[in-house]
């Protein structure tokens, strides 16, 4: 892999709009190809005005959403409908106002008592829809992934025992440093995939973002995101940027 595409914006609305015009670049060629965008979407704060922006009156016309099939990154272990949940954070900020296909939105059902089924079921709802080869890890066309203050992605934390898995697509993860279980896709998934965007934006992030662009390797799970044969991008605001080196 080349060394990643680093951009800093003024702000996080620049920042989403740059985010939104780069799925709607990669829509408009697999449209041509008449095949499918398979895009994996993040939770948290930091996604939503993208969201917003994707649904807004002058941008959903600019994307044939019947082509994308969109997917979730990770999930908290609560009911689709609870306050903490994702999907419901992206049901609000984007399905409610777009086009898209109901079977086309692929939702991590979390909120099931049995975790590890609920893992499985969703693996293979991906296996269904990205068909891969026997053997092969799914590829997605694009994954969105935030940073938290303390370099996780995804549902992947610090010293979490997810970060080793290396055989499920996902997996349940249990972050104790906030008594919340998850499901999220894994290393090998996220590492497959041939476009990788992180979007990181706030001064709270600002050290912990040095440390994982300029610092020593491997400490932590946001440097394990190194696509194999695919592009790695960060999407910066300048509060959470302002620490690197010029």
């Amino acid at each position: 892999m080349s060394n990643p595409e680093i951009r800093i914006f003024e702000g996080l609305e620049p920042l989403s709009w740059a985010a939104a015009k780069r799925l709607e670049e990669l829509a408009r060629v697999k449209a041509l190809e008449k095949k499918s965008l398979s895009v994996a979407l993040s939770g948290g704060s930091t996604p939503k005005l993208l969201f917003e922006l994707l649904a807004s009156a002058g941008f959903q016309g600019r994307v044939r959403w019947a082509n994308l099939q969109l997917f979730q990154v990770d999930e908290r272990c609560v009911p689709p409908d609870d306050a903490q949940s994702n999907y419901r954070m992206t049901r609000l900020a984007l399905l409610e106002a777009v086009p898209l296909p109901p079977g086309n939105f692929h939702r991590m059902a979390a909120e099931r008592a049995d975790r590890e089924e609920a893992a499985r079921q969703y693996a293979d709802e991906i296996a269904r829809v990205l068909n891969p080869a026997p053997g092969q890890v799914p590829r997605f066309d694009l994954i969105f992934l935030g940073m938290g203050p303390d370099g996780h992605t995804a549902s992947l934390f610090p010293g979490s025992p997810a970060l080793a898995e290396q055989t499920a697509w996902v997996t349940p993860n249990f972050a104790s440093k906030l008594n919340s279980h998850r499901l999220t896709l894994t290393l090998p998934v996220l590492n497959a995939a041939a476009h990788v965007i992180f979007l990181v934006a706030g001064e709270d992030k600002a050290e912990t973002l040095r440390q994982v662009l300029e610092g020593p390797a491997r400490q932590y799970p946001a440097q394990l995101i190194q696509p194999t044969i695919g592009t790695l991008s960060w999407f910066l605001d300048e509060s959470a940027a302002h620490l690197l080196e010029k």
